[in-house]
């Protein structure tokens, strides 16, 4: 385990858009990650530098700049599932890794009849991102699953444990979300954008409560999920999932939620999903250089082969401007940006 230098990161993004890390860390243990952040130490020019770090989990819901980052990006890569629970226990609690991938996850929980993760089938990403961004859908989230989450201070390393409730959840964020925001915006003021990444926990693990089912209706429920995603996403080509948030009913005007009152769903509250507003505004197969707003789920930018970082944020200043202007509604991204 070392820290390499100048490491591609489109190779790490679904998108495959992205320019390289100056400094880039794979781990595969928790040992292995306080060892690199010591070593990380060592290659500061001085101890009262800063610079930027990220955590990279499985390349979705991020939109990585083509000029890089000029900071440490660390790619956990923690694997482990583990289950607390006696084999004939109802409830069932495991202990997964930040780094398994949510796939992965679900293959664990149908092998072993493990039901409760159902709603989070077709999902893309790993644990660790899915309880940093409260992942969720089919009226699912993470977070009614997540019993703790045990994380790593960057700074200090040491171990934090955090219940549920410390957790901080919220629509599409956590705690480990929100404070990495504000501390990536406090770096950013005097910086240049290259600086601005400025993560403070790196997520190891998380307990997950399920309980025992029956396999063959845990299997068919998940391939259900698969496959609707299939069907209506547009997974032909490289994108990082939905860009922006669904809108709560009560941000909408009258008039349009009234005109649009039968695509209202429960996410996990009633929202107006933003791919139909999207659509209504006309705005399927809209382009900006090499990336597009999808003709099959609009919500969704898609890389068309040639797409750089530019394109796709150029797209998304349209989209926001354009539905600012029909409707008076702000669009919020749901993706994170490393620049």
């Amino acid at each position: 385990m070392r820290i390499q230098k100048n490491i591609p990161l489109k190779n790490f993004s679904n998108y495959r858009i992205g320019g390289r890390a100056k400094y880039f860390l794979k781990v595969s243990s928790v040992e292995d990650l306080i060892e690199g952040l010591k070593q990380w130490e060592e290659y500061r020019i001085s101890p009262t530098l800063e610079v930027g770090l990220f955590i990279l989990g499985g390349g979705t819901n991020i939109l990585i700049s083509d000029k890089g980052f000029d900071g440490l990006v660390i790619h956990p890569k923690i694997k482990s599932i583990k289950n607390q629970s006696g084999k004939e226990s109802k409830s069932q609690r495991l202990i997964v890794g930040g780094g398994v991938l949510i796939e992965d996850l679900l293959n664990y929980c149908i092998e072993n009849c493990l039901s409760g993760l159902e709603w989070a089938g077709g999902l893309p990403g790993t644990l660790g991102g899915a309880v940093r961004g409260n992942a969720g859908a089919f009226r699912g989230e993470i977070k009614d699953n997540v019993v703790e989450v045990t994380s790593l201070d960057i700074k200090t390393l040491k171990i934090k444990k955090r219940s549920h409730l410390e957790c901080q959840f919220e629509y599409r964020s956590s705690v480990f979300k929100s404070q990495g925001e504000k501390e990536s915006e406090r770096k950013r003021v005097g910086e240049s954008e290259s600086q601005s990444g400025k993560e403070t926990e790196v997520i190891v693990s998380a307990v997950l409560k399920l309980t025992k089912g029956n396999r063959d209706n845990i299997e068919k429920e998940i391939n259900e999920k698969i496959e609707y995603r299939r069907q209506r996403h547009p997974l032909e080509y490289p994108n990082i999932g939905s860009i922006f948030k669904n809108m709560p009913i009560e941000k909408v005007p009258q008039k349009l939620l009234e005109q649009l009152k039968d695509s209202i769903k429960n996410d996990p509250f009633p929202v107006l999903p933003t791919a139909k507003l999207l659509a209504v505004a006309g705005l399927k197969g809209k382009k900006a250089g090499g990336a597009m707003v999808s003709w099959k789920h609009p919500n969704f930018i898609v890389n068309l082969g040639t797409a750089t970082s530019e394109d796709v944020q150029k797209l998304i200043n349209q989209i926001k401007e354009i539905i600012k202007a029909k409707y008076n509604l702000e669009l919020e991204e749901e993706i994170t940006y490393l620049n």
